[in-house]
């Protein structure tokens, strides 16, 4: 058995989480989640990790590998870093093995990936960064309507005549939203129209990733999002995408697992190079 960590060092939070790896069988032991606010990520991310470790009750020298994604790869304490869009797909196939989409939404942009049984990637295509469909831009306009993060979905749901706004730049997005407030829209249908054009980005961006059978994990910050969510849902509806949408208590550590599992896997694979005897176990891993 060996430990292995991951840590998603992203815009909005670092996530950092701890396994127990055993061939085939992996323990949770440890998940945390830090949020930036504006301090420094790499100095945040450092301290999660000492954290993570105390409340694991492990030492940096018991962990065979630091896996980090996202910002992470300059951190002076990793082993090795993995591209975002691969712990993602891996985590996703962790989080629901019938996963064969990940649907990743964070802070900055949206990401479609399409990915095999064994969380390979196989295409995927992203937004752009001055996209409204993006955490950063949610939050920044419930901040201009007096809503706090957790509320959001909720509210978004009550919406029942939503107001959509411009679905390709942030800036004239929040244009929109400065003329519906001075037009008395409310805030429910407001958010409820800036869902729905988000999931209708998010569909059109999973529809150009090439077929997909199986489920779609939603991943990343606003995978728990309850009012994106249930957006996403009317939206593939529409677009006639039979496939089933889904999110998972632990959906925002999916970079950080698909880290620390991937680590798991490179570590044997480098082990079994060293040492051919432990190759059986590579294969396993």
């Amino acid at each position: 058995m060996i430990h292995t960590a991951g840590i998603d060092v992203g815009t909005g939070a670092v996530k950092t989480v701890i396994f127990a790896v055993d061939g085939d069988s992996s323990t949770w032991l440890v998940r945390r989640t830090d949020r930036v606010r504006q301090r420094d990520p790499y100095k945040l991310a450092e301290e999660s990790w000492l954290a993570a470790l105390e409340e694991a009750r492990l030492k940096p020298e018991d962990i065979a590998y630091v896996a980090t994604t996202g910002e992470g790869e300059s951190l002076t304490f990793h082993t090795g870093h993995f591209y975002s869009m691969t712990t993602h797909a891996r985590g996703a196939i962790y989080l629901d093995p019938e996963s064969r989409a990940a649907l990743d939404v964070g802070a900055l942009h949206g990401r479609a990936i399409r990915i095999d049984e064994r969380g390979k990637v196989l295409s995927y295509k992203m937004t752009s960064q001055c996209a409204s469909g993006s955490g950063q831009f949610l939050e920044n306009i419930s901040r201009y309507l007096g809503i706090a993060q957790d509320e959001i979905g909720a509210l978004s749901k009550q919406g029942d005549s939503p107001e959509k706004v411009s679905g390709i730049c942030a800036v004239l997005a929040e244009t929109d939203v400065i003329n519906m407030v001075s037009r008395g829209i409310t805030a429910a249908n407001i958010l409820r129209g800036i869902h729905s054009s988000m999931a209708d980005r998010l569909t059109k961006l999973l529809k150009t990733v090439g077929n997909v059978e199986g489920s779609v994990m939603m991943t990343g910050g606003l995978a728990l999002d309850e009012g994106l969510v249930a957006a996403m849902q009317e939206a593939m509806a529409q677009e006639k995408v039979k496939l089933p949408v889904r999110n998972h208590p632990d959906s925002i550590y999916a970079g950080a697992i698909g880290a620390a599992l991937w680590g798991a896997y490179r570590h044997h694979r480098l082990a079994a190079q060293s040492d051919p005897a432990q190759s059986d176990l590579a294969r396993a891993a």
